[in-house]
C-alpha cells in the first residue's frame, strides 16, 4: 500500500496533529529520518516545509499547489486594503520608507518589516532577480488562516490578536469575508489553498496566501485541514486541469 502522508524528519505540532487525523481515518504514514528518499518508497501526498518538499515531490511524482507568486499584488485593492507589489529583490534595494517585505511563497527572504532597501540581503546573500512582495505597512488587530478547497472556505483558526499569538476559533465575519474573497477571485487560487486575512482599522484586508501543505493549522479542525492537505500535495497524474498552472515550480536558492 503506498504512503498516504510523507512527513519530514522534524514535526511541527500541526504536522503531528494531520498525522493523527490521517491515521484516525486509517489512512498510512510515514515520516523520514532524512531529505533523502528511499529507494522503493511509493508515496503520493505530503505536509512539510518548501525546502523538504522541493527535494522530495518530484523523486515520488507528487504535485504541489500554491497561489501565483505575484498573487497578492495583483489583488485589488478592495481585498488588501493596502499597495503591494511584486518584483526582484534588486528593484527594493532603492526603497526610501519602511515596509514589510518577504518571498512570495517560501521563506527565502525573511518576512518582516525593513527600514528601508538598504536593509534587506544583498547580492552577496540573495540573486539580486529573488522575487519579493513589498507590502505598505499595516497594523492587523486580529489575523485568521483559513483553509479553502473547491471554491469554499473549509475550515480555519483565528491565530493572532495585535500581533500576538492567539489561536481561537474561527469567526463568522472571517469567513464571511473568505467566502467573498472566492466569489470575487476563486478562478486566481488554486483549488486547495489556505489564506491568512484580518482586521486592521475596522476593515477585513487578505493578508497573504500560503502552500495548504507547508501551514500550520492552529485550531482548524484537523480532519477538514486534512481534506485540504491531501487535495494540495497529490500525484500529479491527478491534478485537475484548472489546477495545473498553480503547481510549485522552486525558487532561486540563496547563495552559499
Amino acid at each position: 500500500m503506498p504512503v498516504t502522508l510523507l512527513l519530514p524528519p522534524r514535526l511541527t505540532a500541526s504536522a503531528r496533529a494531520l498525522r493523527d487525523a490521517a491515521r484516525r481515518r486509517g489512512l498510512p504514514t510515514v515520516q523520514l529520518p532524512t531529505f533523502a528518499v528511499p529507494a522503493g518508497l511509493r508515496a503520493e501526498h505530503l505536509h512539510a516545509g518548501p525546502g523538504f518538499a522541493d527535494l522530495v515531490a518530484p523523486v515520488l511524482d507528487i504535485a504541489l499547489l500554491e497561489a501565483p507568486q505575484d498573487w497578492l499584488a495583483r489583488l485589488p485593492r478592495e481585498y488588501t486594503g493596502r499597495e503591494i507589489t511584486f518584483g526582484p529583490i534588486h528593484e527594493a534595494y532603492s526603497l526610501r520608507r519602511p515596509a514589510f517585505v518577504k518571498s512570495p511563497n517560501d521563506k527565502g527572504i525573511p518576512a518582516r518589516i525593513y527600514t528601508d532597501g538598504s536593509r534587506l540581503p544583498g547580492p552577496d546573500a540573495v540573486d539580486p532577480s529573488t522575487p519579493v512582495l513589498v507590502s505598505d505597512l499595516v497594523e492587523f488587530t486580529t489575523e485568521y488562516r483559513l483553509y479553502l478547497l473547491n471554491g469554499s472556505v473549509h475550515t480555519g483558526s483565528r491565530y493572532a490578536e495585535q500581533g500576538r499569538l492567539s489561536p481561537g476559533p474561527l469567526s463568522k465575519e472571517a469567513a464571511a469575508f473568505g467566502a467573498g474573497l472566492l466569489d470575487g477571485c476563486s478562478g486566481t487560487l488554486p483549488s486547495a489553498i489556505v489564506v491568512d486575512v484580518g482586521t486592521a482599522s475596522g476593515s477585513w484586508s487578505v493578508i497573504e496566501a500560503n502552500a495548504a501543505w507547508a501551514s500550520g493549522m492552529y485550531l482548524a479542525d484537523p480532519q477538514r485541514a486534512l481534506d485540504v492537505v491531501l487535495q494540495a500535495a497529490g500525484p500529479a497524474e491527478a491534478v485537475a486541469p484548472r489546477d495545473r498552472r498553480f503547481l510549485r515550480v522552486p525558487g532561486p536558492l540563496a547563495k552559499g
